[in-house]
């Protein structure tokens, strides 16, 4: 298996839009403000917009998307010619494969807890006038080590791929009989 330009074309948007979505998931984080509520004496939570529950989802999904179609053009790290034999191309593919896991795992955390907490809203802070007690809301910083991890996902993934397929083919592939053709006669033009 040689290094195809277009998997990594797609590895490289799908991991760039998660990173896109989690950056707009922090940015767009829930705020909350204590409003007294109009019929007793009670306060309540009022939340501004959850878009970064919908971000930090969308950022999950295509980082999931990306790894599967990583794994999936790989084989999850099962099968090839050049994985059985011990190399140093195998060694990198192993190490970036574990490196690609673990900050896949890591950015799908963050991502998917940020997005449920992000999700919850107080609704009534009690009738005994706590003014200590806050409402619930993400704290900073969630979102942004997706991202971060999601980075590192990528660098895993992309070096994961790399490392792979020079493992599979054994370095270089030779690639015979493709091109234009032009150093070569057609063999009716040789004869006069």
């Amino acid at each position: 298996m040689a290094i195809s330009v277009p998997i990594l074309a797609i590895i490289f948007a799908l991991h760039l839009i998660a990173f896109v979505f989690a950056v707009g998931a922090e940015r767009r984080r829930s705020f909350a403000e204590v409003v007294p509520d109009q019929y007793d004496e009670r306060t309540y939570c009022l939340y501004s917009t959850d878009a970064s529950t919908v971000y930090g989802l969308s950022a999950f999904g295509l980082l999931l998307l990306s790894q599967v179609v990583v794994n999936g053009v790989t084989r999850c790290l099962c099968f090839g010619k050049g994985l059985v034999s011990a190399t140093s191309s195998t060694t990198c593919a192993i190490f970036f494969f574990v490196f690609s896991w673990l900050s896949f795992l890591g950015a799908e955390a963050c991502l998917l807890a940020g997005s449920a907490k992000n999700a919850y809203h107080t609704k009534y802070r009690g009738i005994f006038g706590g003014e200590d007690i806050s409402c619930a809301t993400l704290r900073k910083g969630v979102f942004a080590a997706g991202a971060a991890l999601t980075l590192l996902s990528l660098v895993g993934s992309v070096f994961y791929y790399w490392a792979h397929s020079r493992a599979d083919t054994g370095g270089w592939q030779k690639h015979r009989n493709e091109g234009v053709g032009m150093t070569e006669q057609p063999p009716e033009f040789g004869k006069v």
